[in-house]
Order: C-alpha cells, then sequence, then structure tokens
C-alpha cells in the first residue's frame, strides 16, 4: 500500500500543519513517511505546498513525479490547479476549498478556476470556509479540507483525529475539540458523494 499526497495553499492557511497531522497518523498506524516542503513566500501569502509519501514499505524519493500523485488537497482552489500535473489522472483525486485567496493582482475568475477543478473525474470541490465559519471554528478551513480528503487517505479517522489531539493539545481542550469537530464535519461532506 501507498499514497503519494500534495498539500497545498497559500502560507498561514494551515496546509503544512494538515501535512503534519497526516504525517503523525500515518507514523501512528506503523507506515514509512517522507515529506518534502516548500514555503515559498508564506509570511506574505504566498505558496505553499508539500509533497508526502506514505507506504507500507521504505520510500526512496521524498519527491513525487509528475502523474503519480494520488491525491491533492488544497485550502485554495488556484494552489490545486497549480499541482495538476503531478496528479494521476486516472484514479488521483482533488479535494479543495473552492474559495479563493485573492493575492495576486491577475487572478482568475473564480467561476474559471472552479470550472477547471470540476472537469476532473475525481474532485470535491466545495465551500469549506463556510463550514469552518458554522462550526465556529474561524482558521478551521484546513481541518474541514483535510476531512473531506480523510475518506481517501488509507489512514483511520481516529488516528487523525489522535494526530489533531497531539498537534493542539496546548492550545486547550475548546482549539482540540474544534478541530476533531471539522475534520469530522469535512468527513461528512465527502461521505455524502
Amino acid at each position: 500500500m501507498k499514497i503519494d499526497i500534495i498539500l497545498c495553499g497559500v502560507g498561514g492557511m494551515g496546509a503544512l500543519s494538515s501535512a503534519a497531522i497526516i504525517s503523525k497518523a500515518a507514523l501512528d498506524m506503523g507506515m514509512h513517511m517522507k515529506q518534502a516542503e516548500t514555503h515559498g513566500m508564506s509570511q506574505r501569502g504566498g505558496d505553499v505546498q508539500s509533497h508526502l509519501r506514505l507506504s507500507d514499505r521504505e520510500i526512496a524519493s521524498d519527491l513525487i513525479p509528475e502523474g503519480e500523485c494520488d491525491l491533492i488537497i488544497s485550502v485554495e482552489p488556484m494552489e490545486a490547479l497549480r499541482y495538476l500535473p503531478f496528479l494521476n489522472k486516472k484514479d488521483g483525486w482533488v479535494i479543495t476549498n473552492e474559495n479563493p485567496f485573492i493575492n495576486i493582482p491577475n487572478y482568475p475568475e473564480k467561476e474559471v478556476v472552479l470550472a477547471e477543478l470540476k472537469k476532473l473525474k475525481n474532485s470535491i470541490v466545495f465551500d469549506a470556509d463556510q463550514i469552518a465559519r458554522d462550526l465556529g471554528n474561524f482558521k478551521g478551513t484546513n481541518m474541514v479540507v483535510l476531512g473531506a480528503a480523510s475518506k481517501y487517505l488509507k489512514i483511520d479517522i481516529e488516528k487523525l483525529e489522535k494526530a489533531i489531539r497531539g498537534t493542539f493539545e496546548k492550545k486547550g481542550e475548546e482549539i482540540v475539540e474544534s478541530n476533531i469537530n471539522s475534520l469530522r464535519a469535512g468527513r461528512a461532506v465527502a461521505d455524502k458523494l
């Protein structure tokens, strides 16, 4: 069993936190893991991405070759489009928030970006921001998106919840529960499809 994942977004939106949570959960399941991150100008709203490779066997490289990514998890739709050349077009999935973070003057029209993503054979494009707001977790979009992606991760949701607990426990029980609830709400979106 192996799964190659690209997590992407804009600095400060939690894509790298999601990568850390997936990594912790995978290691807790006894899987092998390799990760490579690019932070860009994350402090100024630049793009961030992480290649995350999980397997039940040794992994030689931490970079995912083009056309072999099983799952793109994105908290921003244009960033999901940026990494489409990596996606396995036959079986790969794209899970993304539909709301753009417009940080450049020539950002394409939202409808154009979403139309491209919805052309894919396997995609979940949804309003993760609104779900996070409805739950009162205004910074929880990444956990909602991770929840929707959890259906395709080959990782037990309980392991993801445990990793969330370990990641956020220093911030208090309210933050932990808010993030777990966001994860579960995202999973409910994927389960309905």
